[in-house]
């Protein structure tokens, strides 16, 4: 791979290394969210992360020390270091690392085994979420019975961290327990779409994921240069006012006229602080 790093131009078609798209797309998400911009989130920061769709119990395991005993997740502080572990593992669930990460979150008690009591905790908040959000869910026996057909653990109803490594679709599993935009991503997604043509090179989700979101970083960033430049041009456009009514009526913004993407905005914000709130009572 180090002779490929000297003959490819564009050092970020090799996914073997961390590469500078990688580091600007985790470097971005940390930023975001870090609301004091301390370079340290804690656990309402967390919260805020894809808009809330890690679920509250997941968060609470991940400033536990279920995967981490540093001094910063003791004192209730993600340090960027840690926030880096935590994004991979969330975008890529299938790798065996991230696979670790979540057992480690998901097994409550530390006994190396994910009992039925541990999977119900968690899907118990899916289910309460999807409750306030009015979409019809599994009951919880539904549930773990299609979980044990994807896992097909070697212990009746007991599932071990060497099961879920052997398995192809942990990303199904985990998602179904803690992430909600997932797990109903998942449900709508066809069947055949996770079988993996032999010719094509494998890329990883975590690959995947960070080509998708540097561009969108990337475009976000010139749309908002562009904004700028026509801001600035018309500060110096004074030639079409003539100081005529007219001139001054057509300067005059419509604040009654939205744009479908403006209302839907403002009802996804009202429907999230509905949640949020709905969500912080039903956890007192």
């Amino acid at each position: 791979t180090l002779d490929r790093l000297e003959e490819e131009e564009d050092i970020n078609r090799i996914h073997d290394y961390f590469s500078y798209e990688h580091f600007y797309v985790i470097y971005c998400k940390f930023w975001d969210i870090d609301s004091d911009h301390d370079l340290l989130i804690n656990r309402d920061d967390l919260a805020k992360h894809n808009n809330g769709a890690i679920s509250n119990k997941m968060i609470d395991r991940i400033f536990s020390g279920a995967v981490s005993n540093s001094q910063n997740m003791k004192e209730g502080k993600m340090s960027y270091y840690e926030f880096v572990w935590f994004l991979i593992s969330e975008e890529d669930k299938c790798s065996p690392t991230s696979i670790e990460y979540w057992f480690r979150c998901m097994d409550i008690d530390g006994d190396g085994i994910l009992s039925m009591f541990e999977l119900e905790y968690f899907y118990q908040e899916q289910v309460h979420k999807m409750e306030i959000y009015g979409i019809e869910y599994m009951p919880f026996e539904d549930c773990i019975c299609q979980m044990l057909d994807l896992v097909k653990p070697e212990e009746e109803n007991k599932i071990r961290l060497k099961d879920l490594k052997r398995c192809k679709l942990t990303n199904i599993f985990f998602d179904t327990f803690f992430n909600l935009e997932k797990y109903l991503a998942n449900e709508q997604k066809d069947p055949f779409s996770n079988l993996k043509d032999p010719d094509t090179p494998e890329v990883s989700d975590w690959v995947k994921y960070a080509e998708v979101e540097y561009d969108n970083l990337t475009h976000e960033d010139g749309a908002n240069d562009d904004l700028d430049d026509e801001n600035y041009d018309e500060d110096f456009e004074d030639d079409d006012d003539d100081g005529t009514e007219e001139s001054k009526t057509k300067k005059l913004p419509n604040n009654n006229v939205l744009s479908s993407s403006q209302r839907i905005a403002s009802v996804t914000n009202n429907k999230t602080d509905d949640l949020e709130n709905e969500l912080k009572r039903w956890k007192d």
